[in-house]
């Protein structure tokens, strides 16, 4: 299981600013989880083991938004 830090530039609305990534693989596939520092919300994908780490966390993080802009409406 790795885990690290995420400073990706936040955009507009609620969107996440400091991300906290951990990555482990779970057989062939790789579980993703992507947790806002600030507000605490978290969101988990898996995908092939075989994908890029940052095609993986790209996607965990953009569902990450996704969700945070959600749930501020």
């Amino acid at each position: 299981m790795n885990a690290r830090r995420d400073n990706r530039n936040p955009g507009q609305g609620q969107t996440p600013g400091e991300v906290y990534i951990e990555t482990q693989k779970i057989g062939t596939f790789v579980k993703v989880s992507a947790i806002d520092a600030k507000t605490g919300f978290e969101v988990s994908i898996q995908g092939p083991a075989s994908a890029s780490q940052k095609e993986l966390e790209t996607i965990a993080i953009n569902k990450l938004k996704y969700v945070m802009a959600k749930k501020s409406r």
